[in-house]
């Protein structure tokens, strides 16, 4: 293999829903990359929850063993205590991937909150509007139904494009409504670099069957003591809630609104629902290469880094 070419940008994207193992197929695919060339690949996490402290077995955060001596970023870098945006993300996203590519490296953009990464690689430029904490925490205590059903009101062309089961966009919505008067269309900026997309989708009863499996071991290994010991720290009940699927689910079964049968039922569920939502936002970028194996997979980031 070709040394790169130093004049050119490369960065590379995996995407897939929850539980389909881009994490470790990440750290598989900066090995192959270390092997085949002179290079080193560093993995920069695109998971809106991760980036918080203390919330590692709710969202399947990559642990010191897993990376495999493979630098990772965007990991633990905001209390949950502090309100930590898609600009921000946006902002320490690039200045890491710039930091990478100045260094001849590789950055590996992986995760699966679509409009992270959208953000940091279209540089689809969001409002900065400040969050008002009187209105967040009345906004809070809605429905996302209820969230909706306002947004809708107020701007109904945001609501057409936005997740309407994502509490989190709809209030970030409203918020922007109320401010600016509506949302304004995102303006683009995207990165001065060739990018590679490369999607995991597993068959729909296999990532179900993983799914399953995987929340009974995070409920073994401590997701409840995980939740109890934020709350402890300062993190509230209505920002759990916020947090959304385990969060909100253990913090419910937490404080007596449902039981453990409810919870773990009502979290299988909901956690499947949004690996579907993740697959539908992933489906409409249409760079997405679907691989089928790591062969394919390799081949594809062979030829994407050879110099020409």
């Amino acid at each position: 293999m070709n040394k790169i070419g130093v004049k050119r940008k490369r960065v590379i994207v995996i995407v897939g829903p929850t539980a389909s193992g881009k994490s470790d197929f990440a750290v598989e695919m900066a090995h192959f990359i270390n092997r085949q060339n002179e290079l080193c690949a560093e993995i920069i996490s695109a998971d809106s929850r991760q980036v918080y402290e203390g919330m590692n077995i709710g969202t399947g955060k990559v642990t010191k063993k897993e990376m495999k001596k493979i630098p990772h970023h965007m990991l633990n870098i905001s209390s949950p205590t502090s309100t930590f945006t898609v600009s921000h993300y946006q902002k320490k996203g690039r200045k890491i991937i710039n930091e990478i590519l100045k260094k001849n490296k590789i950055p590996i953009v992986c995760g699966g909150t679509g409009f992270y990464i959208d953000a940091l690689i279209d540089g689809t430029v969001i409002p900065d509007v400040k969050p008002n904490k009187k209105l967040r925490d009345i906004l809070s205590k809605k429905t996302a139904e209820e969230l909706f059903t306002i947004l809708l009101k107020k701007d109904p062309e945001r609501a057409s494009g936005i997740d309407k089961k994502n509490p989190v966009r709809l209030i970030r919505a409203i918020e922007i409504v109320e401010t600016l008067g509506k949302v304004p269309e995102f303006k683009k900026n995207p990165l001065n670099a060739d990018v590679l997309f490369l999607g995991i989708s597993l068959p729909q009863h296999i990532l179900s069957k993983r799914i399953e499996d995987r929340l009974i071991k995070r409920l073994k290994i401590g997701m409840i003591k995980e939740v109890k010991k934020l709350h402890e720290s300062g993190v509230s009940w209505e920002k759990m809630e916020r947090f959304g699927l385990e969060y909100r689910y253990l913090s419910r079964f937490l404080t007596g609104k449902i039981t453990r049968k409810e919870m773990e039922t009502q979290l299988l569920s909901e956690i499947k629902k949004y690996a579907k939502r993740q697959m539908t936002w992933f489906k409409k970028n249409k760079r997405v290469h679907w691989i089928k194996n790591k062969k394919e997979a390799s081949g594809l980031i062979k030829s994407f880094l050879v110099s020409h």
